[in-house]
């Protein structure tokens, strides 16, 4: 006799919950609070329960397909965003299509064309910063879009992300209470990754206010690595004038890569140099000293979009953007290392 699969009833069951509360809670609209939710996706989780598709798809206008578009697919970052969105996309029943844009905004606007064509229930873009069509595009399709990892006062529909702007003051406003007076910024090529200019704006903006020079800027190559890091932060030393007293990185490997390099040559961190990365990236966890780094909570990022994502294909109403707070944590490459921040940012 073969199993029978497991329904909605066994689900409610499981969870001690009403059948119409399991429904909203996978289909992401309002009306069930977060513990009854996770109690919900819990249960549903233990049992292998998974929607009907078919009779989904009958009921509703919409395809079960949703479209994710990441600037890489090989970034610890992106990696954990959609996570957050693949498990909640999963349990509501859809199907995902990832591509890659690999930071390119025309690659970005061909695959939301060709997505458009599929008519898929949502699309999900990361960031805010696309080519000039790709706005217009989805809204004249009607197609339920989530952009995130970014803030925007006029999402193409919903916004889910963090104030990079601000996250880069946190930072240079952090510093100058350390104690910091000549800071530099290690990056990638201008242009590539948009959100990592706002940052640096932020750090800009804080050293002008304060009445300091300007933040020292040294760019590496296409890719955030360690290497990147390291290859940046020689170019940077080697650079004629003042020497700067701290240096911030567009991520923790590249700040990795960079403490590694200025230790080789003999300055330590934090008695000579300051060291400073952003997001808090696993690589944290096994350093004997861990970075000064601004922590982003990317999952709940995801997990946050998804639900808002599927709320909104559901005809239910929800925020235009919510903008998630990030924390600065002072680790072991830094002065002042005995006080954190958290800001909405």
């Amino acid at each position: 006799m073969a199993r029978q699969s497991p329904s909605i009833e066994d689900v409610a069951q499981l969870a001690g919950v009403s059948i119409m509360s399991v429904s909203r809670a996978l289909r992401g609209v309002e009306g069930v609070s977060s513990a009854t939710r996770a109690k919900i996706l819990q249960a549903a989780k233990q049992i292998g329960y998974r929607p009907n598709r078919t009779a989904r798809s009958l009921a509703a206008s919409h395809s079960t397909l949703i479209g994710i578009s990441l600037p890489t697919l090989f970034n610890e970052v992106f990696a954990d965003i959609l996570d957050g969105m693949r498990s909640t996309f999963d349990l509501a029943g859809f199907d995902l299509v990832i591509d890659n844009s690999d930071y390119n905004g025309r690659r970005e606007e061909l695959w939301v064309e060709r997505m458009i064509d599929w008519k898929p229930a949502g699309v999900v873009l990361s960031g805010v910063d696309h080519a000039p069509g790709v706005r217009e595009q989805l809204r004249v399709a009607g197609i339920p879009a989530l952009e995130i990892w970014d803030q925007c006062p006029d999402p193409i529909d919903i916004c889910v992300g963090i104030d990079h702007d601000a996250a880069g003051r946190i930072i240079g406003e952090h510093l100058i209470a350390c104690g910091y007076r000549t800071t530099a910024f290690v990056g990638v090529e201008e242009g590539r990754d948009p959100r990592a200019e706002k940052r640096l704006a932020g750090l800009r903006r804080a050293f002008q206010q304060a009445g300091l020079g300007d933040v020292i800027v040294r760019r590496s190559e296409r890719h955030a690595s360690f290497e990147a890091g390291m290859n940046g932060t020689r170019a940077l030393l080697d650079m004629r004038g003042e020497r700067p007293d701290c240096i911030c990185y567009l991520n923790d490997h590249m700040a990795f890569g960079g403490l590694s390099t200025c230790e080789r040559l003999g300055l330590m961190a934090p008695e000579q140099i300051g060291i400073v990365g952003f997001n808090g990236l696993g690589i944290n966890a096994v350093l004997p000293r861990p970075l000064t780094t601004v922590t982003t909570p990317r999952l709940l990022m995801g997990t946050l979009g998804a639900r808002m994502l599927l709320a909104r294909i559901n005809g239910a109403k929800v925020d235009e953007q919510v903008i998630v707070p990030v924390t600065l944590s002072p680790g072991a490459t830094t002065r002042c290392i005995d006080q954190g921040r958290t800001a909405d940012a």
